[in-house]
């Protein structure tokens, strides 16, 4: 498959990369093909009704599963205004600029749809640019204990400015997933939501924005505290399919951008994207459809979807 790699340009206050640092894929759409009709069976009814059900079990979604931020709500830039407060607030300067680090819009955007979390997305940025002064250690750290020392003050600081936001009441769920939910639920499937962030950041918002009895009536909840490996590793959903007690195979994800479509089919899961305005050039060739949002999908549009990819 042919590729378009883009140089990875930093915010003038930062230092700039002579390499390519990401390789991003423009946008192939996959053709749905229409669902399979059962036309011919035995002459059997017994033989009839055991093919039918033999065919919809193998193609039933049992489990509908959610990432959060870009899914649930468009976050990408509260989190970054998030980050560059916190950059801002503990003086965070990288070699050989003076002034506080800042993320700008397009580099957020790449770096956000590369790398899953916000410590790994620090770690990766410092190894690049070199390890910052701040107010927290007044020279670079220059040993693993106070480096992580340093990412986990940022993140912890950065994680309650989110929570600010998100309390603000400015923000509002994506359109269509509280109707999904809801379905979902009223028809017996199992509901979960799996995400990168810290899971204090996504309780916040899954309380706010989903509301709390959605939240309580999860079948299943993770962050990125609960799993070793961020996407695009499936730990996440390899996990949350042994908590929910389903095979891979039933469960259906809905995710945003190419790192969870990876995570998700590296897990052995069929996925649909709903992509925001930071994702929608990403390769989406390995999901089973896409969407600009969830308000013209029902349910039953999905379980048709994954119908189709098992009897394909």
């Amino acid at each position: 498959m042919a590729s378009n790699t883009m140089v990875l340009l930093c915010p003038p206050n930062v230092t700039r990369h002579t390499k390519p640092l990401f390789s991003l894929h423009k946008t192939t759409t996959s053709t749905l093909h229409p669902i399979p009709c059962f036309s011919s069976y035995s002459s059997s009814s017994t033989r009839r009704s055991i093919s039918l059900s033999a065919a919809t079990s193998r193609g039933a979604m049992e489990a509908l599963i959610f990432d959060c931020d870009g899914v649930i709500l468009e976050s990408e830039d509260l989190h970054r205004q998030a980050y560059n407060l916190a950059f801002a607030h503990f003086n965070v300067c990288c070699p050989p600029f003076s002034e506080p680090l800042n993320w700008d819009t397009h580099f957020y955007d790449v770096l956000q749809n590369q790398i899953g979390g916000g410590k790994p997305k620090m770690r990766w940025y410092f190894k690049e640019n070199g390890w910052p002064s701040s107010t927290i250690f007044l020279t670079p750290p220059e040993n693993d204990i106070d480096r992580e020392k340093l990412i986990d003050t940022l993140q912890d600081w950065k994680t309650d400015k989110y929570k600010d936001i998100i309390k603000s009441g400015s923000v509002e769920p994506r359109p269509g997933v509280l109707r999904l939910m809801d379905e979902a639920k009223a028809s017996g499937k199992k509901l979960a939501v799996c995400s990168a962030a810290t899971k204090s950041s996504v309780v916040l918002c899954l309380e706010n924005l989903i509301g709390i009895e959605r939240f309580q009536s999860l079948d299943c909840f993770l962050a990125g505290d609960d799993v070793k490996e961020k996407k695009p590793d499936p730990c996440i959903y390899i996990t949350a399919s042994k908590k929910l007690g389903i095979s891979e195979k039933a469960c259906l994800v809905v995710e945003d951008s190419v790192i969870g479509l990876q995570a998700a089919t590296k897990a052995g899961m069929s996925c649909v994207i709903t992509y925001t305005s930071s994702t929608e050039n990403q390769d989406f060739t390995d999901a089973i459809a896409k969407f600009p949002d969830l308000s013209d999908v029902r349910l039953k549009d999905l379980e048709e979807l994954l119908q189709n990819v098992v009897a394909t």
